[in-house]
């Protein structure tokens, strides 16, 4: 969870809009990392720590099965 991009020094965002982002780990079914699942938002500190729980269950759910 990053609430505000620009209080992140050296942090690269995806857009210049961009002011929060949530980035979750996706790994295969044998627990190699295989991506990441990252979503931007332009509104500032709008993601959740339950938005990352239930994401990466999501994740799981489709790569880890």
């Amino acid at each position: 969870l990053v609430p505000d991009v620009d209080a992140v020094p050296g942090h690269i965002a995806c857009a210049s809009s961009t002011r929060s982002e949530l980035v979750v780990p996706v790994f295969d079914r044998h627990g190699a990392l295989i991506g990441v699942f990252d979503i931007d938002s332009n509104q500032p500190d709008i993601f959740t720590p339950t938005d990352a729980s239930e994401l990466r269950d999501m994740l799981r759910n489709v790569f880890e099965n």
